[in-house]
């Protein structure tokens, strides 16, 4: 299992996601996208150190997609961030944010929660570690995993972009427009795509039954995490739009993730 490469792997994802210990959600959104591209940047800086089967530069196009992909991710909320500082300095923001931080998490809780999406994070990454670790040389199926990421990545990144300009055109309504009018969530099928082409690129190099769980159970998370996310989405729009004739057709007539497939609510009415 290399267990002593998984350890520097996970001190890698750790370190870069305790900024949570700031903000509790940077754990699960600025600080998984510095976990994803330092984890990345740890495995490649493994395999330019010691000698592999496998050719480098399947390694270093695997790790240029987790920095890319942690990257755009960590940029894109921070400068989401930033754009909300301006709303955090008036009389509203400031009840709210008062009111949240009255109900502060005990520090064990965000510790707890830190020790257990770091181990996510590391297994997320893993497909890259085993490859190497294992000296896979076969190329076809980590190329077909490499064009599914990037599918996932362009169109969560296109996703992204056209949702703010959307918001910026009408701030007072979802989203509904190009890829959002395909399905409601783009951005967490492009997620789970991307984490797909990830999981499929390692197939032919996972040797134990432990690394085959590790794998298996990190991509089952992150599909679980966005059809969950999708669902309490979903929650907030039917109680800020619920009432609302437009909110109720677009939502009734467009799948919430997956394209083609008629399942259109995930939150009980």
């Amino acid at each position: 299992m290399h267990w002593d490469l998984l350890l520097t792997l996970y001190i890698t994802c750790a370190i870069l996601c305790a900024v949570g210990f700031y903000k509790f959600v940077y754990f699960l959104s600025i600080g998984y996208g510095f976990a994803v591209a330092g984890g990345g940047i740890a495995i490649l800086t493994m395999a330019l150190s010691s000698p592999t089967a496998t050719p480098i530069w399947i390694c270093v196009v695997q790790a240029l997609l987790f920095i890319v992909y942690g990257a755009r991710l960590s940029g894109f909320l921070l400068i989401r961030e930033l754009e909300n500082a301006t709303f955090k300095k008036t009389d509203v923001a400031k009840d709210t944010l008062a009111k949240n931080d009255s109900k502060k998490m005990p520090i064990f809780v965000l510790a707890f929660i830190w020790i257990f999406v770091s181990a996510l994070y590391v297994a997320q990454v893993s497909p890259m570690l085993y490859r190497y670790t294992n000296g896979a040389k076969d190329v076809i199926l980590p190329i077909i995993g490499f064009v599914i990421s990037i599918g996932g990545l362009v169109l969560e990144s296109v996703a992204d972009k056209q949702k703010s300009e959307q918001k910026k055109e009408n701030p007072n309504f979802v989203a509904t427009k190009k890829l959002y009018s395909v399905v409601r969530c783009p951005n967490y099928l492009g997620e789970i795509t991307f984490w797909t082409g990830v999981f499929i690129s390692g197939v032919t190099a996972y040797k134990t039954v432990g690394q085959w769980i590790i794998a298996i159970v990190a991509y089952v998370a992150i599909v679980y995490i966005m059809f969950n996310g999708a669902q309490r989405l979903e929650k907030r729009q039917m109680e800020r739009y619920g009432n609302d004739p437009a909110y109720n057709e677009y939502a009734d007539k467009t799948p919430i993730i997956l394209p083609l497939v008629p399942l259109y609510h995930l939150n009980k009415k």
